[in-house]
């Protein structure tokens, strides 16, 4: 099984619940993507499967990744990623996945691109608390010293400080799905997703949470309603005992009971029978 799909982040919207509750969601486009490549322990060293989303043009892909899709017949696309998974033998090069891998009440970790803020102070970035403002302060947004002269004589690193901001990868996790759309492939999860309207994302599901039982479909439990516990008997004589009009049996029990009284009629008593052999 597949823990993840391929998506791109449509906007974010506000719903209610049953009880009247504001819940602030993330509209998700997950899907349909086509399994373009298969990667084996024995060729590869480990096991995942490269999904692509999204058609492009083909000369938006490089030659080579163009040539491979064509020789597979599979159409190009714009955003191509691997997912892993413990056992890749159930699928084809070529397949499709769609959001019906996921179902109401599942968590998500979904993995994006933040926004990118370009280069921002340590205040904005790191939040710090600043300088004073009054008493003839001179440094209200500066960082100030970061290191001692005698000892260290340097910047330890890892020391916070002003600089780019935004632009990372960044994985928001156990997100709840609150609604699926299976027709438009849609789905509705709880809380904000990094990236901005129409950035491609990797939803998979939770590391943290377990998967939620999954739901059996209704066509299936009215299928197993339908057939008996016990059925005995050919299968012709099933098709004729289906066949037969419902007043049918209840007239071959009269039938049989008409025939037993005839039978008792004629057959006389042991008792008069021997009466008449003694005389």
């Amino acid at each position: 099984m597949v823990t993840g799909i391929l998506g791109k982040k449509v906007g974010m919207t506000q719903i209610f619940d049953e009880n009247g509750k504001r819940i602030s969601v993330t509209v998700l486009e997950a899907g349909p993507c086509v399994v373009q490549s298969i990667k084996t322990v024995e060729k590869d060293g480990y096991v995942a499967v490269q999904l692509g989303f999204e058609r492009v043009r083909e000369k938006r892909v490089k030659k080579p990744q163009r040539e491979d899709l064509k020789a597979k017949g599979l159409t190009c696309k714009r955003y191509v990623r691997e997912i892993r998974c413990e056992d890749a033998s159930s699928f084809k090069v070529g397949d499709e996945m769609t959001s019906d891998i996921f179902q109401k009440g599942d968590y998500l970790d979904i993995v994006g691109t933040s926004k990118g803020k370009g280069f921002q102070g340590g205040m904005k970035r790191r939040g710090w608390s600043g300088g004073g403002d009054t008493h003839g302060s001179m440094s209200h947004r500066a960082p100030g010293s970061i290191g001692a002269s005698s000892f260290p004589s340097r910047v330890f690193k890892g020391h916070p400080g002003p600089g780019q901001m935004g632009n990372d990868r960044i994985t928001v996790q156990n997100l709840k799905v609150v609604e699926i759309d299976s027709v438009s492939n849609t789905i509705l999860v709880r809380g904000a997703v990094p990236g901005s309207n129409g950035s491609y994302l990797i939803v998979r599901f939770a590391k943290k949470k377990p998967v939620a039982p999954r739901e059996v479909k209704e066509e299936i439990l009215e299928e197993t309603e339908a057939v008996p516990d016990a059925v005995s008997g050919t299968a012709e004589e099933l098709v004729t005992q289906s066949n037969e009009p419902e007043g049918k049996d209840s007239q071959k029990k009269n039938d049989q009971e008409t025939t037993q009284s005839e039978k008792t009629e004629e057959t006389p008593n042991e008792e008069t029978t021997k009466e008449g052999k003694e005389e």
